[in-house]
């Protein structure tokens, strides 16, 4: 499977650390995460869960006496680089017969005790709703016994758990809002792997927002497959059709982006990921009318083909897509759009691989996630439908959705030139300790002076040149 991006915020394969425990029990834990911002929260809860029983990490899994992989199955690559992953893995289990290796997340969960009887090493195998029982798990399996929990929840959002955040900057930190997906799109196993939606209180998530902001955190994401579909009537599923009384006393999205925006105006909030169909204009006021909330909505497209769209079943057509651009456009005339491109799927013609393209030079994204086709087991698709489009035929169209993507990205960029942005500093710039870099409002990254700030503080920067995807500038007072 080919795959590209234009932008890439994910840690692929980072081994994720914490701090040590005070009730330390002298084991060692290697955790490492693939896929999307959602596996990384449930890190950071896995990883609280064991530090609550005494373990500690380590970036050397030679050291571990616990190796656990947090497993993305959206797409086959993502499968074959755990699997080699896991090969890896093999030569620390020779130095020591006692390790123990575990198989996390969605993976986990899709090919359940498969994983036992093809992968040898693999001692525990958890699904995402099953994280709790993940200590006795591992008692299990120090026993020399194999472990299994891919059991589904129709209530489990972790609200409880205070996470633990790996790998962090300081700055920014995920907020899982929702869990699951009813969304049935022909190509994606994420409601088979993460099982039905269900909201979480939104008090919970307002509190958790505080506690970061008193950490010093200045940014949050809100996660969710689906986050515009987020609607909390007392827990559970999500309701089909709720009563109007229900209505009465329930919290949208767009009231929970406004009780996360309203915990302090120096925190920023952003959010992840929406779905055409449910993108409310309730939602966009919200955003214009919050300076804190991030003029930056990531809107996934797929296809600029309603016949594939409908194959898809993503429930809108070219038109209404479109039509949602153009309200973004309207009610928040400056914000960054982005989007994720499916290429080559089952039957795409040459024509309506046109009007992906021409759909992309209406938008003109800020950035893009773009992937050819690949069939997933179980998906409707898989079932319905035929793979038909040769992988070379894929490639060659990917390689046109990502060299446009490539042009528009530049061009949205060189439009904040001469412009001063507000800029959320995060970190030092990779190229040269003399600068820091941050992002905007619209999630374009800045680079800047070092001077005396620090990650944390906002900087106001005027834009004086670019590279295709990067602001670089100077402080102004």
């Amino acid at each position: 499977m080919s795959e590209n991006k234009v932008i890439d915020e994910s840690k692929q394969g980072e081994a994720l650390m914490v701090e040590q425990p005070q009730n330390s029990n002298g084991k060692k834990l290697f955790l490492e995460s693939y896929g999307c911002a959602m596996n990384f929260s449930d890190s950071e809860i896995v990883a609280s869960i064991l530090k609550d029983k005494g373990f500690s990490t380590t970036q050397d899994f030679f050291e571990a006496d616990v190796i656990f992989v947090n497993t993305c199955a959206i797409r086959e690559g993502a499968e074959q680089r755990v699997r080699q992953r896991l090969n890896e893995y093999k030569k620390a289990k020779k130095t020591n017969p006692d390790l123990i290796v575990g198989v996390l997340g969605c993976m986990a969960e899709r090919l359940k005790s498969k994983f036992l009887e093809e992968e040898k090493l693999v001692d525990i195998v958890v699904g995402p709703d099953a994280y709790r029982s993940l200590p006795e798990l591992i008692e299990t399996a120090e026993t020399g016994q194999k472990a299994v929990n891919v059991l589904l929840s129709k209530e489990e959002t972790y609200a409880d758990i205070a996470p633990v955040r790996l790998g962090s900057n300081g700055v920014s930190a995920f907020i899982s809002i929702t869990r699951g997906c009813d969304n049935m799109c022909s190509f994606c196993v994420v409601p088979f792997t993460r099982g039905r939606e269900r909201s979480r209180e939104p008090e919970t998530i307002v509190q958790e927002a505080k506690d970061l902001f008193e950490q010093g955190y200045r940014e949050v994401t809100l996660l969710g497959q689906n986050v515009d579909s987020y609607l909390w009537t007392g827990g559970g599923l999500k309701k089909e059709n709720p009563t109007k009384e229900e209505l009465e006393h329930a919290t949208t999205f767009a009231q929970l982006l406004e009780k996360v925006a309203l915990v302090h105006p120096d925190l920023r909030v952003r959010f992840s990921t929406s779905h055409p169909k449910d993108m409310t204009d309730d939602v966009l006021y919200m955003i214009a009318k919050h300076e804190n909330i991030c003029n930056y909505i990531h809107l996934p497209v797929q296809s600029g083909n309603s016949r594939i769209l409908e194959m898809m079943n993503r429930g809108y057509t070219r038109e209404w897509y479109m039509s949602r651009i153009d309200s973004i456009r309207k009610i928040i005339p400056d914000c960054a759009i982005s989007m994720d491109i499916i290429t080559g799927f089952c039957s795409e013609t040459e024509e309506e691989h046109q009007d992906t393209l021409s759909l992309m030079e209406y938008v003109k994204y800020d950035f893009g996630y773009m992937f050819a086709y690949s069939e997933r087991p179980k998906t409707l698709a898989e079932r319905k439908y035929k793979d038909d489009v040769p992988a070379e035929v894929k490639s060659r169209r990917l390689a046109e959705i990502v060299d446009l993507q490539l042009k528009h990205s530049a061009l949205r960029t060189k439009e904040g030139l001469g412009k001063v942005h507000r800029v959320l500093v995060e970190g030092v710039s990779k190229k040269s300790k003399e600068q820091l870099f941050g992002r905007n409002s619209q999630s374009l990254v800045v680079v800047f002076p070092k001077e005396n700030y620090k990650p944390g503080d906002y900087v106001n920067v005027l834009a004086e040149s670019c590279t295709g995807a990067t602001l670089i500038g100077k402080v102004v007072k």
